[in-house]
């Protein structure tokens, strides 16, 4: 229950911030946070990251449904994990939240609204929102749960047994 708890706060917070840039900023207004390094700007997406695949809301909507519907499966299996195997189910709770949040966008407005920039001298990373962001979290979280599972015994040893040495 509670992974759901989790993609539901970062589906509320996605929906929250959008809602105020929405409501209290013009497309293309721009408030700097910090300097030139961090700037909210008003941004409207048609497409998936990086402005890609512009004016193919369908397709996203599909996807986004059949992703949706794989992680609830794969959630409902792993939710029960213990110790560091933790972190995959909290890794799907965020792509969850974060891919209902720009589902929504998308099947209300048929746009997604982002407005974190980031720029690196003169390199301006894409704009990007909460959701995206939770996204990314929760895919290099699984990534990193894939790598330490690789690194996890399969079965633990009994705590009488002393390990066994491989002389070279």
């Amino acid at each position: 229950m509670i992974y759901y708890v989790i993609a539901l706060v970062a589906f509320l917070i996605d929906q929250g911030t959008k809602y105020l840039v929405a409501t209290r900023m013009e497309i293309r207004d721009q408030i700097p946070i910090i300097g030139d390094f961090f700037i909210l700007t008003s941004h409207r997406n048609k497409g998936a990251a990086f402005g890609i695949l512009q004016e193919k809301q369908w397709f996203f909507i599909i996807v986004t449904l059949v992703v949706v519907a794989g992680i609830i499966w794969y959630l409902q299996r792993v939710k029960n994990a213990k110790g560091s195997a933790r972190m995959l189910p909290i890794a799907l709770s965020l792509v969850l939240g974060g891919a209902l949040g720009n589902f929504l966008d998308r099947v209300r407005m048929g746009e997604v609204v982002d407005f974190f920039l980031f720029n690196f001298g003169s390199y301006s990373f894409p704009i990007f929102n909460v959701a995206d962001a939770c996204i990314v979290v929760g895919v290099v979280l699984i990534i990193l749960d894939t790598l330490l599972d690789s690194r996890r015994p399969n079965e633990p040893q009994p705590a009488n047994q002393p390990e066994q040495r491989t002389e070279d």
